[in-house]
């Protein structure tokens, strides 16, 4: 895959969406970097769920199981050979 820091970065923004949880920025980030990346049909294969149902999943009236959405991110984490931590920051 061409363009390794362009894609980190949209992916983390996409992360930090999920955790402050603004679901309308992450489902469309998530669906715009599958889409240009490996693909739905290779994403429903590889997780085991209908291409589909995965699209619906991150569509502006899916509504993900946070099971659903950790499983998303752990794939895109291996496929994309980076993992992303939460460090808890407290403003002093």
């Amino acid at each position: 895959m061409r363009f390794k820091k362009y894609r980190r970065a949209f992916l983390s923004e996409a992360f930090s969406a999920l955790l402050r949880g603004d679901l309308d920025t992450a489902k469309p980030s998530l669906r715009a970097y599958i889409n240009g990346t490996m693909g739905f049909a290779k994403a429903g294969e590889d997780l085991g769920r209908s291409p589909k149902r995965l699209m619906r999943m991150l569509g502006p009236s899916g509504n993900p199981q946070a099971k659903n959405l950790l499983e998303l991110v752990a794939y895109l984490q291996k496929v994309e050979g980076a993992r992303w931590e939460v460090v808890d920051r407290v403003a002093a």
